[in-house]
């Protein structure tokens, strides 16, 4: 029996999610998978119930954006759990992949994947940043490469880890959730590593709305650089986001939100370890904070 659980958020995409359940169910594996619906308006958890009867669907009275997933988290049963989106899913063998580098490595709290886009299965470039990875190994860890970052749509984790650690933030929403997560994990002292022996598959879905998404990127980077970062980068950070906001209309949307919430997040300030902080800015010498790698 797979000792990893799917955990799937999902708002509005029953389409896509039909196609996207339709792989996971039919997995050698055969994991459990939850649904977590964002009170979806299009009929989405009757759909599932039809179709996909083994599928556990934890209904939201609400949109909770990424955070979601920390619903489905908490109901699986499994040490390990793989994240999917909507649109994307994963390869035959990598979930048991995954088990057998995470029973092997204790300290090992997330595993990125190999993420393949579109029917013509291109590389996502996160993924070449990923393996090009300056940071140094702590432990050997089978098969992977040591990261400050992922994908949230192809990515396995502990769930103890995950736990502990709080799941993805509830201020993010969706847009960045990954970075603040990683962090976190690493300050912890757990490892993250990029695997390109698992393969998850990503049809990125239409159903977008990438300027607003856009926004709320631009907002997180900014509140997480206030909450994890040393005073002189945010106040850098901030000074940037008002030059932007000046010429740029999303910028300037993206400003005035992150304005609004810095008073009651900034409470919740932690700044990274040392060590953690090091590993930060090797990436930002590198050309690669703030993707995945």
């Amino acid at each position: 029996m797979s000792r990893t659980t799917v955990v799937i958020a999902t708002r509005n995409r029953a389409a896509e999610l039909d196609r996207t359940l339709s792989e996971l169910t039919a997995l050698p594996e055969r994991p459990p998978i939850i649904v977590v619906d964002n009170a979806s308006t299009d009929g989405t958890p009757q759909r599932l119930a039809a179709r996909f009867p083994a599928v556990r669907v934890l209904r939201m009275p609400r949109n909770l954006g990424a955070v979601a997933r920390n619903r489905g988290v908490l109901a699986a049963a499994t040490p390990y759990v793989a994240f999917s989106d909507d649109d994307s899913w994963w390869a035959p063998g990598a979930l048991a992949e995954a088990e057998r580098i995470l029973d092997g490595s204790p300290r090992l709290a997330l595993i990125a994947a190999r993420t393949l886009v579109g029917p013509r299965r291109e590389l996502d470039p996160v993924n070449l940043l990923m393996w090009r990875s300056p940071l140094p190994e702590q432990e050997p860890t089978p098969g992977g490469r040591p990261v400050l970052g992922f994908l949230a749509c192809s990515a396995v984790v502990r769930r103890r880890a995950f736990l502990d650690v709080g799941g993805f933030a509830q201020f993010i929403r969706v847009g960045g959730e990954e970075k603040l997560l990683a962090y976190d994990l690493a300050a912890a002292g757990w490892q993250l590593v990029y695997a390109p022996g698992l393969v998850a598959h990503h049809h990125p879905s239409a159903v977008r709305d990438p300027a607003a998404r856009r926004v709320l990127e631009l907002r997180n980077d900014l509140l997480i650089d206030w909450l994890r970062r040393p005073w002189q980068h945010a106040l850098r950070s901030s000074a940037r986001a008002a030059r932007a906001a000046v010429r740029e209309p999303v910028a300037r949307k993206a400003a005035l939100s992150a304005a609004a919430r810095l008073p009651v997040l900034l409470p919740r300030r932690r700044k990274l370890p040392p060590n953690v902080e090091s590993a930060v800015r090797m990436l930002e010498a590198g050309g690669r904070y703030g993707i995945a790698a």
